[in-house]
């Protein structure tokens, strides 16, 4: 089980992240995902809330709402370890809580868990 929600801090990170493939995208947010190491335990998250959203206030909000619900997935070990980035678009705030828990779980297991490509 991971242990706790780490933030991303390191170039490296941020440039595996951009050269990832692992990506889901919703009507409000999209998720880019990059496996943890070997004996990597650590959910690590970034979080991109560009002005578009709203007002600084309005984009304060939405990072505590989804650093709220990535917690909640992390403790319940519905989100593998490994270093994801979280980006939100417009209207992100009119989500209720439940409503935005399960499209990042929707997203996050697309993006971990991805579907075999059919023949």
């Amino acid at each position: 089980m991971p242990d706790g929600v780490w933030r991303i801090g390191d170039r490296a990170t941020f440039e595996a992240l951009r050269r990832s493939s692992a990506r889901a995208r919703g009507r409000l947010l999209s998720i880019v995902h990059v496996p943890a190491g070997a004996g990597e335990h650590r959910v690590r998250v970034a979080y991109a809330v560009g002005r578009p959203v709203g007002s600084a206030v309005e984009r304060n909000r939405a990072r505590r709402r989804l650093r709220a619900v990535v917690a909640e997935l992390a403790h319940s070990g519905r989100l593998p370890a490994g270093s994801y980035l979280v980006s939100a678009r417009p209207g992100i705030n009119a989500m209720r809580f439940g409503d935005l828990l399960a499209t990042v779980s929707d997203l996050a297991g697309r993006v971990t868990c991805p579907k075999a490509p059919t023949p």
